[in-house]
């Protein structure tokens, strides 16, 4: 199975560490920004990313390309059968993709996207406005409702919530977003438990060398 898009996204890092998790084998291929590829195009029409290839079969968006692959691959369960757990867990990859990185993609953008790929400057206004009035009361939520010590945010084993929740910090991480260890112990414990697991540790470190690279 072919996945188009980049680990920098964390729609893209999602699929892939979730399919670490399942040990189900992904193509990572690029899309071609800023000209997609027509590859790219025939999974993803409207461009959006992560796209999956299997076979003649085609699908984008990071949650029904998962939701997929649960059906394809249903051990180990990420996405519980229970329906008040499945129900959190889905609450929770909302919350990720459209509460959480709707903040972080401020900052991710700002920060890395527009002055490195599409050469453009800095917001910095927008970034501070993401970091002092967005972002506080996103982590003043986690800090009430992640587990500590070795839990899980829903039931007693890792679901897509954790993959999904863990994820965009890892872009908070490559823009040097601060999260006050003093305000914040327990979500930076658990986001640091679960971005070192394989399945995301092995994307992550993989854009941090990249970003360290000078722009070509």
């Amino acid at each position: 199975m072919i996945l188009y898009g980049s680990s920098l996204s964390p729609y893209t890092r999602k699929v892939l560490a979730y399919a670490g998790e399942k040990g189900i084998e992904l193509d990572l291929q690029p899309t071609g920004f800023p000209n997609p590829s027509q590859e790219f195009l025939g999974a993803s029409p409207f461009r959006k990313m992560p796209a999956l290839r299997d076979g003649d079969y085609t699908l984008a968006d990071s949650s029904a390309i998962i939701h997929y692959l649960e059906a394809k691959h249903p051990e180990p369960p990420l996405i519980p059968s229970d329906a008040k757990l499945r129900g959190k867990v889905i609450w929770y990859e909302e919350f990720a993709d459209t509460i959480l990185f709707a903040c972080g993609g401020k900052i991710f953008f700002n920060r890395i996207v527009a002055p490195r790929f599409m050469g453009r400057e800095c917001d910095e206004a927008a970034v501070q406005a993401a970091e002092l009035n967005d972002l506080p009361p996103i982590l003043d939520y986690l800090e009430k409702v992640v587990p500590g010590g070795e839990g899980y945010l829903v039931g007693d084993r890792l679901t897509l919530a954790d993959i999904a929740v863990a994820g965009p910090f890892a872009n908070f991480r490559h823009t040097n977003t601060r999260i006050d260890p003093e305000r914040y112990p327990r979500t930076l414990a658990y986001v640091e438990r679960m971005l070192a697991r394989p399945s995301l540790s092995r994307w992550v470190e993989q854009e941090t060398a990249f970003l360290a690279r000078e722009p070509a």
